[in-house]
């Protein structure tokens, strides 16, 4: 089903009912995103000092929209200000989204497939990104912990950051079990998205199992 303009213009809508001083930004604030999966892109601004723009919000529910299911949701305007800020901090210009809003459907189509999926996760809500950089993640990490406004996981083996606007929490992925996330016979190549969620989830059974 075609995504259409007054779809992503009503996720923008949800996006103005929003604290006046969650909104209080002194300039332009700028992103250069790409999917992974669409090859899509949104190059450009997105809010100004007096909020968000919603042709450029429409856009982006496009760009961040579950690709699964094609549909479009809310996007969190503070997730995206803690990605430009993380950003703007380790001198990057560009970032690749690995995984964005959610639909229920989509999120309980992962579940049953024992992708790992949390049943409340903060993608549902249009508040949680999985993102990678050119160069300088580890420093991404850093600053994100540093700035506390929300879950920060951690995957450097499989080069990609999640960063929620949800509880301040954070987990890592460590070991040489991630070494799978590499696809066969291809060095530096990464298995698909649901192939290291599968993975994420395989090696937690192994770590809960061996400390019972």
């Amino acid at each position: 089903m075609p995504v259409k303009r007054r779809d992503l213009l009503a996720a923008c809508g949800v996006l103005m009912l929003m604290p006046a001083g969650a909104l209080a930004l002194p300039a332009a604030r700028r992103l250069h995103l790409r999917n992974q999966h669409t090859g899509e892109t949104f190059d450009g601004p997105y809010r100004d000092a007096a909020g968000p723009l919603p042709d450029a919000m429409a856009d982006l529910a496009k760009v961040l929209r579950d690709h699964h299911a094609n549909t479009v949701g809310p996007v969190d305007v503070g997730m995206l200000d803690l990605l430009a800020d993380i950003m703007e901090a380790v001198g990057q210009s560009k970032a690749t989204v690995l995984s964005a809003f959610r639909t229920p459907e989509t999120n309980a189509k992962l579940a049953r497939q024992g992708l790992g999926v949390a049943e409340h996760s903060q993608h549902l809500l249009g508040k949680a990104l999985d993102v990678s950089f050119p160069s300088r993640l580890p420093d991404a990490h850093r600053t994100a912990l540093a700035l506390k406004r929300g879950g920060v996981g951690w995957y450097p083996r499989s080069f990609f950051l999640h960063i929620d606007t949800g509880p301040v929490r954070s987990w890592e992925m460590f070991g040489r079990d991630l070494n799978n996330l590499f696809a066969p016979g291809v060095r530096g190549r990464l298995r698909t998205v649901a192939d290291r969620m599968k993975l994420h989830r395989a090696i937690a059974r192994r770590r809960l199992s061996a400390v019972r």
